[in-house]
């Protein structure tokens, strides 16, 4: 037989009643991320498999699998039968000549006539008695043969655990609005969303002409390469230019970043409710720049009723980098494109705005919900499938 691939799921096993509307979706994205590929999908009680796939395409399929939410880890296994010289003969081709190894079993098919424990005394003495150079190591082997007995007549042979996505599948947990820039947080900060099972809806600001069409562009390359883990995000664009200069022309320069940040806030909470969405999320961490002080975000916060998600909070760069280059979007990230927070800069920004002197700045402008309404009824929906 040839080889199999064995998918394990996560957080799943803890769910109750309602189980079965998580696995429904987490099938559905499996498919969905196999798509193309030339293969068979079962999904049996705790253990899904690809079976009869074209043996070129296993990289290919154990790295999609790899991207979906929800999986713990899979394995690339050989299969056989219930029959004891089947699964030693599997065995034997399976375990090194040389070295030190263990047997490890695992028995969900409770009337198979040997449990775990049988199964690996008996068949490390099959393998010890025609392979006499190995030796046994129950704590820190060379090689470890794990040993899976289905309830579906099958037994599954494997000797590498590969480590997948994990959180809950994507698409079960609501939606939220991701305030996507080109920047390092905020890609990190809907992948960690996305990870807890929210679809997510995305919303760029940019600048033109300040900003250049290539910053845009970035922005919707990271999309995509978001979408690897949320396949479903809408990008929305939309200008802040006219926002920006009226901010320039009436207030005192060190409160533009704060006064744009509210803005940003008032149109995300405007299209989130749009689009059904029950959150704002961003990519702020805690002091990590003068917007992004305790006083800061609590400017920011007081404009809008939606609860704003900031799951980057007590992170710090480095580990947010990590993550990045994990999910392949730091090299993106890094790309020098100014954003629309580089605009009309002021030297020195509020680093602890006060709300009341924050509004007595924004009550000059005047017209913010003519602005708004400009902004939004000029936003851009991106393709991202071009």
């Amino acid at each position: 037989m040839g080889n199999v691939i064995l998918i394990r799921f996560g957080e799943l096993y803890l769910k109750g009643k309602n189980k079965n509307f998580f696995e429904n979706k987490l099938k559905d994205n499996i498919r969905h991320k196999l798509d193309g590929l030339d293969c068979k999908l079962y999904f049996g009680r705790g253990r899904y498999v690809v079976k009869e796939y074209d043996a070129n395409k296993e990289c290919e399929i154990l790295r999609r699998l790899g991207m979906v939410f929800g999986l713990h880890s899979v394995s690339v296994a050989r299969r056989c039968g219930y029959e004891f010289d089947e699964i030693v003969r599997l065995a034997l081709e399976m375990v090194p000549d040389t070295g030190s190894f263990r047997v490890s079993a695992h028995r969900s098919y409770k009337k198979y006539p040997l449990d775990s424990m049988q199964i690996n005394r008996r068949l490390g003495e099959c393998i010890l008695d025609n392979k006499p150079s190995l030796s046994v190591d129950l704590h820190k082997p060379d090689y470890t043969l794990y040993v899976d007995v289905r309830e579906d007549g099958d037994v599954y042979l494997y000797d590498k655990t590969i480590p997948c996505a994990g959180g809950m599948p994507y698409g079960t947990a609501g939606k939220g609005l991701l305030l996507l820039s080109g920047g390092i947080d905020s890609p990190v900060a809907g992948y960690m969303i996305g990870k807890r099972g929210a679809e997510l809806v995305a919303l760029h600001f940019h600048s033109f002409p300040y900003t250049s069409p290539a910053a845009k562009e970035k922005v919707v390359d990271l999309a995509k390469i978001l979408c690897d883990f949320c396949p479903t995000i809408k990008l929305h664009a939309v200008s802040l230019t006219k926002i920006q200069e009226a901010i320039h022309e009436k207030c005192k320069p060190n409160y533009m970043i704060t006064l744009v940040r509210r803005f940003m806030m008032r149109i995300a909470e405007r299209v989130a409710y749009e689009n059904s969405c029950g959150c704002i999320i961003n990519g702020e961490s805690l002091g990590q720049v003068a917007s992004q002080t305790m006083e800061s975000i609590n400017s920011t916060n007081a404009v809008v009723s939606l609860p704003v998600f900031r799951p980057l909070i007590g992170m710090d760069k480095d580990e947010i980098i990590a993550i990045a280059e994990k999910i392949g979007t730091f090299k993106k990230s890094i790309e020098p494109y100014e954003d629309c927070c580089t605009v009309f800069l002021p030297e020195f920004p509020l680093i602890k705005p006060e709300i009341a002197k924050v509004e007595e700045q924004e009550n000059l402008i005047g017209n913010i919900d003519t602005l708004i309404d400009e902004a939004i009824n000029g936003i851009e929906l991106i393709d991202l499938s071009i």
